[in-house]
């Protein structure tokens, strides 16, 4: 296979940009994307996230968006400016809506990331960051709100680079900050934009003011310093005297394509400040489809990995990373990474080989769509009736490959539902059904003990959104149970086993030893679970050796002290012994559960709960009514600081003392403060914690006996 970079370039794929619109809850990304759909003409009103005037931003379509002012879904639409194409992904900010993060960047080839001119970097623009990185997404940053009292570019910069170790330098310079924010200067070109008129749209050009000229020419010098390592041409024209805009841009865009260098954009989406030069930025230095390396692995041949080309001529390869139940049933959102995908045409699914035939092609705008009927390589679009699962991939059949899906992380709390009224049962399993496909992080469960339904999510807020959804959408009234903690088990030292297996019962009876140790694998490895086969001298047959993999396996699911999964265990086998007629796979599967349990009860078994990581911003003068909240949550401060009359606090606190804190941090600072969290790891809980909750287990069994 040819890389992407020596394929023929089609001058319109040159042109398309796929970006994604990133940040910390309420950094103003939704305001900023209705900004852009208006200058890019997509819209001829401008209207706000919480609208006054009913009508709410364009990408916030769904009423409980709309109500609470925050972002659920990501909301994909389009734009053209200039001669460049953009699609754009507005995501949610709230970490309970991680998945739609991930999903938009597995699929985007580069991102705004936005952050506001007050608070600077947040808990979850830190997360955003590690999803960027995770996917290899080129960025530029825009640093919003500089109209807000306390606004500071400078030290958001700063925090770029000391928080998230960002290679960040700004290209543009305020031209008065908070209430009289009046334009911005650019340094790559050097002149002076001021956004006139009721909606910013009258741009007026002219040279820089004397008081801001020292400041600019000191912010150039340290961007030309910057980026010169990325262009020897420019190089040379700064020895020579006077580097040119193009060779400017060109370094700059090289730097950001590489991952090396984060152009800083200013500016204030609210007030119409600073947007189209942002949309200047995102034509100059992000990455059209050819500009990034998408990878592909032929099937049967998971070793054989190869780049995809964004050449509409090539065999189909697309990506379904988003589902949605429309009025005309399940909406597929693809990106398409190589050939073409036409109206009529007959399509493969990677994973099952299921065909499907495409008979509606759509382009979202928001939940708007319009009928297309082809769209090529590079483009981002919608299907209807594909039954098929999020991150599937689909071809022409002539290319039997598959791609990466995206990242997953695991549920974190879960609550027990049931309907009030029984005849609601057939709308609560349409539902659960239709979420559980579309959001990979909202996971149902039966209990096998008690027959309850239990549904499982990333936060209270997450779990509280879908109860809200299933109300509204599905006629479904739920009663709710108190919220569970995702608690595991695991071990602290290692301990033999040694266990045989004997039953006779009158015909072929079962027989197996299996003999090792299991001992607990450091948490920085990441695993969860390890099979170690040591057996010399075949003490146990070799085809029974997955059968004691398969034994202990299926102890993971449940631990001894409370039931919970069990995590970070390494099992070796290397002894055991076996009957000609007697022993079998089930015999070694039954030997190897026994085994681990005895094992596990000698190796010091402890419970582990999840903590996460918490962020608290308030006034000051709230600050030890904040330190004191998170103190009783047996939380553990990790920094405090203070500026602006306003005081930050990052603490980690296990999660099954946050249930409720929003309530209790609303009533001890008059509502001014506000939190977010997000999962960190999972730490052992303390001893008297310990017993309450295998006391509570005990009580339980012995109940259900």
């Amino acid at each position: 296979m040819t890389s992407a970079t020596e394929t023929k370039r089609d001058p319109k794929l040159e042109r398309i940009r796929n970006i994604g619109i990133s940040a910390h809850i309420d950094s103003g990304k939704t305001t900023l994307t209705e900004r852009i759909l208006f200058y890019t003409n997509k819209i001829h009103a401008i209207h706000e996230v919480r609208g006054k005037d009913g009508v709410g931003a364009t990408m916030d379509s769904m009423d409980l968006e709309r109500e609470r002012g925050i972002t659920i879904q990501s909301a994909a639409t389009y734009a053209t400016w200039k001669d460049i194409t953009i699609n754009i992904i507005d995501t949610p900010g709230h970490v309970d809506f991680t998945i739609e993060v991930e999903r938009s960047l597995r699929v985007l080839d580069s991102a705004i990331m936005v952050l506001c001119g007050v608070a600077g970097v947040q808990s979850q623009s830190i997360t955003v960051d590690r999803q960027m990185k995770r996917y290899s997404v080129p960025r530029v940053a825009f640093i919003n709100k500089l109209d807000r009292t306390g606004a500071n570019p400078w030290r958001v910069i700063e925090q770029l680079r000391e928080k998230l170790h960002l290679n960040a330098h700004a290209v543009q310079l305020p031209i008065g900050l908070e209430n009289d924010l009046k334009g911005i200067v650019d340094l790559v070109e050097m002149k002076a934009y001021y956004f006139e008129g009721p909606n910013g749209q009258d741009i007026k050009i002219t040279e820089i003011p004397d008081e801001l000229k020292d400041q600019a020419n000191e912010k150039r010098e340290a961007l030309l310093d910057a980026v010169s390592l990325f262009s020897d041409e420019l190089t040379e024209e700064m020895l020579e005297g006077a580097p040119s805009e193009a060779r400017i841009r060109e370094a700059i865009r090289r730097g950001v394509l590489a991952l090396k260098f984060v152009p800083v954009f200013m500016g204030s989406a609210f007030k119409n400040k600073g947007v189209q030069r942002l949309l200047d930025g995102v034509a100059d230095y992000l990455a059209s489809p050819y500009d990034v390396e998408n990878k592909a692995k032929e099937i049967g041949n998971e070793e054989n990995e190869f780049n995809l080309e964004s050449d509409p001529e090539k065999p189909l390869v697309c990506l379904a990373f988003k589902l949605e139940d429309g009025r005309y049933g399940q909406l597929t959102y693809v990106r398409v990474y190589q050939g073409r995908l036409e109206k009529g045409m007959t399509i493969y699914n990677s994973s099952n080989n299921k065909r499907h035939n495409i008979g509606r092609l759509v382009r979202m705008h928001s939940n708007d769509m319009e009928d297309i009927t082809k769209a090529e390589a590079g483009d981002i679009v919608a299907l209807f009736g594909i039954d098929c699962a999020s991150g599937d991939t689909f071809t022409d059949g002539k290319a039997k490959v598959t791609m990466e899906s995206m990242f997953v992380p695991n549920p974190v709390i879960s609550l027990t539902i049931e309907c009030k009224e029984s005849k609601q049962l057939p709308n609560l399993a349409k539902a659960l059904n239709r979420f559980t496909k579309e959001d990979p992080t909202f996971q149902t469960e039966i209990d096998k003990e008690s027959g309850q339904t239990i549904i499982k999510g990333m936060g209270e807020l997450h779990l509280e959104v879908y109860i809200e959804r299933m109300k509204r959408e599905y006629g479904v009234d739920l009663v709710t149970g108190a919220p569970q903690v995702a608690y595991r088990e695991t071990i602290t030292k290692s301990a033999d086993f040694d266990y045989t297996h004997k039953k006779q019962t009158g015909g072929q009876g079962q027989f197996s030893r299996v003999a090792g140790f299991i001992e607990p694998i450091p948490q920085e490895e990441g695993k969860d679970y390890e099979f170690v086969d040591k057996i010399v001298g075949g003490s146990i047959p070799r085809e029974y050796i997955g059968s004691c993999d398969k034994g202990f396996r299926s102890c993971l699911e449940r631990g001894s002290l409370i039931g919970f999964p069990i995590i970070g265990v390494r099992c070796v086998i290397n002894d055991g012994a076996y009957h000609d007629v007697d022993s079998s796979d089930m015999a070694f599967q039954i030997g190897a559960r026994y085994g681990f349990r005895q094992g596990f009860g000698k190796a010091a078994p402890i419970i582990l709960e999840p903590i996460m990581r918490v962020e608290v911003e308030g006034p000051t003068e709230f600050q030890g009514a904040i330190l004191a909240s998170v103190n009783q949550r047996r939380g553990m401060i990790l920094n405090t600081t203070e500026e602006n009359g306003y005081a930050k606090i990052e603490a980690e606190v296990p999660l099954a003392d946050m249930f409720g804190y929003s309530t209790v941090l609303r009533s001890s600072t008059q509502g001014k403060a506000e939190f977010a969290m997000e999962f960190s790891k999972y730490a052992p809980v303390p001893r008297n914690v310990a017993d309450e909750l295998m006391k509570k287990y005990k009580v339980n069994n012995k109940e259900e006996e």
